[in-house]
């Protein structure tokens, strides 16, 4: 969860202010960002705390059942602080946009993933209701609600304000067209739709002109990006447009399908010095059983393939992956298949997930439900074993030395927050850093020798 805002202790300007909360995934929070910009531009003050606040909005995240969870209990908790009007937005917002309306009565407004960029429009509106006491909506008494099914890419054509220091994401596409059995997704965000590559190119160049030297490619599924527009893949030739504009440092990848990893992408990454040799690879099974029910395009072969190919060509690259398990019809026998390929493969960052039923998708009501202890148990033993990988990585690093971009002084006041190529912002554990004979400067980077280590993080210190 991050909250958007400047340090403004109050509204002085006679403006409304507006306190945002971005919860969920860098493709929310970069809606988020893109939401804040707008509301700046139409004059709104965007505060740093809920009690500055005249208007409270929560960009949720619907994904999964903890996702739901989550967004409820932060809806609840900022209704108790708002002031005038409490907004929902995001994906909760359009998937559940009646339920929300029923049950909370507390949300005043509820705009879906296609409204981002009405959100200043729609608390002109609320205000303009509660001065002539004449709501505009369908329900007496109820939330304004404005739930569409168009892709939600006009918001970002904004010259967007990024919240993050140093590093900032860029949103390639929205939706997604997978359909895999398991995913809302593509019910929630529609289809995917790819954004021009020029307007991408033209965004990168404005976040370099700010300052921001990492750029962060997102989407659903960013290896699929240009197929819709230009009838081909144009992955490759964004990082290569990119890669040129004067200022960026780095290049990273994120969400990326491993039927998409071409070779020309795996060339790209190898030779271009500013891609980060780093990617996220979300395979989610390997038993070819599991990955046809999942409604996946690979099989374990092609997954096993991608990931050789990644690690011969592109030598020290990390990768981080993602995997399920309790998929329905998992078998002991299926499950067994994903922990050896976890124990051979390796990765150097993992995330789990246990299934979780989505109304609306393939999966929901399909038969040979794993039991909740069964799938608990699988994912306690398979994180065990990620635990033990990370520790052993991390301690084959002990005496080597890395270059470290340093993001900001650590809470305790003692060490440096900072990352390399390995370490993608927000997701995975930092590099812990002590200045061996000077101030280290946010932004900047270092060479750093990795002097100690637990199960996921490591620390270091400056060397010349």
């Amino acid at each position: 969860m991050s909250s958007l805002g400047a340090e403004v202790s109050e509204s002085t300007s006679g403006h409304h202010g507006i306190y945002l909360v971005s919860l969920g995934c860098s493709k929310n929070l970069v809606d988020s960002e893109a939401m804040s910009t707008i509301l700046r531009e139409e004059g709104y003050d965007i505060v740093s705390e809920p009690t500055c606040a005249d208007v409270i909005i929560i960009n949720t995240c619907g994904f999964i059942e903890s996702a739901k969870k989550e967004a409820i209990d932060k809806i609840l908790e900022m209704a108790d602080r708002k002031h005038d009007f409490l907004i929902v937005t995001g994906c909760l917002a359009q998937r559940y946009a009646a339920e929300i309306a029923e049950s909370l009565p507390e949300v005043d407004a509820i705009l879906g993933t296609d409204e981002y960029a009405g959100i200043a429009l729609a608390i002109k509106d609320l205000y303009a209701a509660e001065s002539s006491k004449n709501y505009l909506q369908d329900v007496e008494c109820g939330p304004l609600i404005r739930i569409g099914n168009e892709n939600a890419m006009k918001h970002l054509k904004v010259s967007r304000t990024p919240s993050t220091k140093g590093y900032a994401y860029i949103k390639i596409a929205e939706g997604c067209s997978n359909n895999c059995a398991y995913c809302a997704i593509p019910g929630i965000r529609g289809r995917f739709v790819s954004r021009p590559l020029e307007d991408l190119v033209r965004e990168a160049k404005y976040l370099a002109s700010k300052g921001f030297y990492e750029i962060i490619l997102i989407a659903q599924d960013t290896t699929r990006y240009g197929q819709d527009l230009y009838g081909e893949r144009k992955l490759t030739e964004l990082i290569r447009s990119i890669s040129l504009v004067d200022g960026i440092r780095k290049i990273r990848l994120l969400y990326c399908y491993a039927d998409g990893i071409t070779q020309e992408l795996i060339e790209t990454m190898a030779c271009e010095p500013k891609v980060a040799k780093y990617i996220d690879v979300p395979v989610q099974h390997i038993s070819d059983n599991i990955l046809k029910s999942m409604r996946r395009k690979d099989t374990s072969s092609s997954i096993e393939k991608c990931i050789r190919d990644l690690r011969d060509k592109v030598p020290g690259i990390t990768i981080r992956t993602t995997v399920m398990v309790g998929f329905p019809g998992e078998t002991d026998e299926d499950y067994d298949k994903l922990y050896d390929f976890v124990l051979r493969t390796r990765f150097d960052l993992l995330g789990c997930f246990i299934f979780s039923p989505e109304e609306g998708t393939a999966a929901y009501d399909m038969r040979n439900k794993v039991p909740a202890k069964v799938a608990k148990k699988r994912y306690n033993k398979l994180m065990e074993l990620q635990r033990r990988i990370s520790s052993e990585n991390n301690k084959s690093r002990i005496g080597r030395v890395f270059k470290v971009t340093i993001d900001s002084p650590s809470l305790d006041g003692v060490f440096y927050s900072g990352r390399g190529d390995a370490q993608a912002p927000e997701i995975d554990p930092p590099i812990y850093v002590a200045a061996s004979d000077e101030e280290l400067e946010p932004g900047s980077e270092y060479l750093v020798r990795i002097v100690d280590h637990n199960d996921y993080e490591m620390t270091g210190v400056t060397c010349k």
